[in-house]
């Protein structure tokens, strides 16, 4: 049975007038279904949803896309009843007997009966068309504001670890080579490949040309520690050029630079959670 996460609050929707609960179950989202019930005319119960055949039927074609544990032959005996007068099933029924993980019913805080989102609009479409339609217009506006918050975020931590380059130093064991005299006495023809070499120590034909298979360029196969080192790079070379600073001497200061901030970057744990895809929110 799925489990709710605990690190993350619910939200809430505004349906129709009607306030929703959503919480996060195993980095999914579960919509109450108690909660959207008050927006049905009439006195109705989730178990009247539930005993008809065609969401049985709905129910069972979800579990088996996304629940390798389901329990078909319990699933068949309690399709065979469905839509038959005198069956009833509750939600903890459904979920003991089959193993479901679509549909789950909570005690205490948040407590009631929830669904997956998938199910929970085809719940919506019970209640009436207009319901579903602005269910899930509102879901998507949900998801809106939640990825641009954590675009926000990841902003917010790396103008931290930026703060970290000048008040920490700590050993490293990825930094750039060391340019040779001849590397920097090289004339470049953009202020792209400068960049290249003083973080990568090559040129973007060069790399092209060692790796023909790559897709992308050099600046795509950086990791997040590169690619906020490449950011202060940039920065400082327009100021670098700005006060007349030839090209070599600019590629030496530059490189210097480049060696000291990956020294920093590289241990740096809010980074390495940025390179494994996670929620790097403190």
């Amino acid at each position: 049975m799925p489990k709710p996460n605990k690190q993350r609050k619910a939200k809430t929707l505004s349906v129709l007038d009607t306030e929703i609960r959503v919480i996060p179950v195993d980095k999914e989202d579960y919509i109450s279904l108690t909660d959207m019930l008050k927006a049905k005319d009439g006195d109705f119960f989730i178990s009247d949803w539930l005993r008809n055949r065609n969401t049985v039927e709905f129910l069972g074609i979800w579990e088996s896309v996304h629940n390798p544990n389901f329990n078909y032959g319990e699933f068949d005996t309690i399709k065979s009843h469905a839509g038959l007068n005198s069956y009833r099933i509750s939600v903890k029924e459904w979920v003991n007997k089959t193993n479901a993980i679509g549909l789950m019913a909570k005690a205490g805080r948040y407590g009631g009966t929830y669904a997956h989102r998938d199910l929970a609009f085809e719940f919506g479409m019970w209640i009436s068309p207009k319901f579903k339609i602005f269910l899930i217009k509102e879901f998507q506006r949900l998801k809106e504001v939640e990825e641009k918050q954590l675009g926000w975020d990841i902003k917010r931590n790396l103008t931290k670890i930026n703060y970290r380059i000048h008040t920490d130093a700590i050993k490293a064991n990825l930094i750039p080579p060391e340019l040779t005299g001849k590397q920097i006495s090289l004339v470049y023809a953009s202020e792209a490949d400068v960049l290249n070499m003083a973080l990568f120590g090559i040129t973007a034909k060069l790399w092209r040309d060692a790796n023909p298979g790559e897709k992308g360029n050099i600046r795509d196969q950086a990791n997040a520690s590169q690619l906020v080192c490449l950011a202060n790079l940039e920065n400082l070379n327009a100021l670098f050029i700005k006060e007349g600073i030839k090209q070599s001497d600019r590629l030496a200061k530059l490189n210097r630079i480049a060696i000291e901030q990956m020294k920093l970057l590289t241990n740096d744990n809010r980074i390495k959670k940025l390179e494994g895809g996670k929620n790097v929110v403190e």
